[in-house]
C-alpha cells in the first residue's frame, strides 16, 4: 500500500489536536493510503508539545518536529516538506477547517492523472468582513501584477506527488510565500471547491498586522510591479515639477508677482517629498528581502523530534 504524508504546522494549538486526529481517521477510512501524520509545532507556548509527545507514544504513525522558536507557518510547511518520504504528501490546517472527507476525493484525481489537487473556498463564511474583502482584493491585485497567477480562495491544503513535493523542494529561497511556489512549480492541477469551515475548537493565531504583512511578501516575491510603480511616480512627479516649474515662472515673468501661489508651494514640496519616501520605502523592502537572503540564515531551528 502505498503511504500519504500528512503535514500539520501548529501553533498554541492544544485544543484541537486529538480532534484533528479522531476526524482524519474516520473520514479517511476508505482511502488506499498508509496514513503518517508530521506534527510540526511552530514554539507553541501551551501544552501542544506535551500532547503531541503522550499521542506519538501511542501510534507509531505520529511523528514530530519542535522547534526552537516560533519561526512562522512558511517554516513549519517547510520542515515538514523536507521530513517527509511518502509517495503522496498533504497539507492540512490542524482547526479542521480544511476538510478531511476531501481527501479521498483528492486522491480519485490523482488517480485519475493530475499531480496535484489543490482546494479553494468558495465562500467565506463566518469570518470577519475586513478580512474575507482585503482577501479578495489581494488575489485580485497579485492575478494582475504577476506573472505567476493564484486560485482566488485557494488554500494551502493540497495533495501532491512526491515529484511535484521534490521541485518545490529545489526552490531554496529564504523569503517563501508557498501558495505562490506551489503555483509556479506548475504540473497538472485540478482544484475542489467548499465552503468556509468554521474552527473546530481554539481561536485563531493569526493576527491581522500578520495577514497584512504576509500578503506584501506575497505580492513582492512574486511581481517586480512595485518596483515598476516607484519607477513611474518618480518620473511622473519630475515632468509634474518640470511643468509646474515653467508655468510660475512664466506667470512671474508676466504677471510680476512671486508672493502669490505660496501655500500651492507647500503642498507642491509635501506631495513630492511624500512620493520620494514612498518610492525610497518600497525599494528599501526589496533591498531588505536581498539582504535576509544573503545572511544565509536556517529558514528553522529544530529543538527536538522523534524522526531521527
Amino acid at each position: 500500500m502505498e503511504e500519504l504524508a500528512i503535514i500539520v504546522p501548529v501553533y498554541n494549538e492544544e485544543e484541537t489536536i486529538e480532534l484533528f486526529i479522531k476526524a482524519v481517521n474516520k473520514k479517511t477510512a476508505s482511502l488506499q493510503l498508509k496514513k503518517t501524520f508530521y506534527f510540526v509545532n511552530d514554539g507553541s507556548k501551551d501544552n501542544t508539545l506535551s500532547i503531541i509527545k503522550k499521542l506519538a507514544l501511542q501510534e507509531k504513525n505520529i511523528n514530530y518536529i519542535s522547534f526552537s522558536r516560533n519561526f512562522g507557518k512558511e517554516a513549519a510547511l517547510l520542515a515538514g516538506l523536507q521530513a517527509t518520504h511518502e509517495s503522496f504528501v498533504t497539507i492540512m490546517d490542524v482547526d479542521l477547517q480544511d476538510p478531511p472527507e476531501l481527501l479521498t476525493q483528492m486522491y480519485d484525481k490523482i488517480l485519475e492523472g493530475y499531480d496535484v489537487v489543490g482546494t479553494r473556498r468558495i465562500s467565506r463564511q463566518g469570518e470577519p468582513f475586513i478580512i474575507s474583502s482585503l482577501s479578495r482584493l489581494f488575489y485580485k491585485t497579485f492575478n494582475k501584477i504577476s506573472s505567476t497567477p493564484i486560485v482566488d480562495g485557494v488554500r494551502d491544503f493540497r495533495l501532491m506527488t512526491r515529484q511535484v513535493v521534490n521541485s518545490i523542494l529545489t526552490l531554496e529561497e529564504n523569503n517563501r510565500f508557498s501558495k505562490g511556489l506551489f503555483a509556479w512549480v506548475g504540473y497538472n492541477v485540478a482544484y475542489l471547491e467548499y465552503p468556509n469551515h468554521e474552527r473546530s475548537a481554539g481561536k485563531t493565531s493569526w493576527t491581522f498586522r500578520e495577514l497584512l504583512s504576509y500578503s506584501i511578501d506575497g505580492l513582492m516575491n512574486f511581481s517586480e510591479a512595485p518596483l515598476n510603480i516607484a519607477t513611474f511616480v518618480g518620473v511622473l512627479s519630475f515632468f509634474i515639477s518640470l511643468v509646474l516649474g515653467i508655468f510660475y515662472i512664466i506667470k512671474t515673468l508676466i504677471f510680476g508677482d512671486p508672493v502669490q501661489g505660496f501655500p500651492t508651494l507647500i503642498v507642491l514640496i509635501l506631495l513630492l517629498g511624500g512620493l520620494q519616501l514612498l518610492s525610497l520605502g518600497i525599494i528599501g523592502k526589496y533591498i531588505a528581502k536581498i539582504f535576509l537572503e544573503t545572511k544565509k540564515r536556517p529558514n528553522y531551528i529544530i529543538k527536538e523530534t522523534n524522526l531521527y
